[in-house]
């Protein structure tokens, strides 16, 4: 309403209301997240396993957002000093998270077990990753690690 006011008297009928420029613009409510209780955590967990159930506690325990999980890189997790670096998260913005040390032995397995698979396709002359033939072309050298 004060917009259409400002328009109707600064547009239409050309008239400068210096006094209404002080009046406080309303801001936009934000809204509540949705927190769950640590039962229901529990029972959302329960359903998961192996390595989607590693990605959800990972998450509920850092408080990463999903794109940032997603875009980890083993060298982003530092279990000497229990950190784990989310690199250009929410405003191209680095920052350090704390390694939850309960989570620690599942990740180093998970690490163990993607390492294996790696070092197995590599032996099979499958190394890199799928890319559509158009890029391939272009870059030969794409997704060869």
């Amino acid at each position: 309403a004060l917009a259409a006011l400002l328009f109707f008297y600064g547009k239409v009928l050309c008239t400068d209301l210096p006094w209404l420029q002080e009046i406080g613009r309303p801001r936009p409510s934000r809204r509540l997240p949705v927190v769950l209780t640590p039962d229901e955590v529990v029972r959302i967990l329960g359903f998961l396993e192996g390595e989607h159930r590693l990605f959800a506690q990972l998450l509920y325990g850092t408080g990463m957002r999903i794109s940032e999980g997603l875009q980890l890189r083993v060298k982003d997790l530092d279990f000497d000093h229990g950190t784990i670096i989310v690199r250009e998260g929410k405003g191209s913005k680095d920052r350090a998270l704390m390694l939850p040390e309960s989570l620690a032995p599942s990740l180093r397995e998970q690490l163990s077990r993607a390492r294996a698979w790696w070092l197995k396709d590599q032996a099979e002359g499958r190394s890199g990753v799928a890319l559509p033939d158009a890029l391939e072309r272009k870059y030969p050298r794409a997704g060869h690690s």
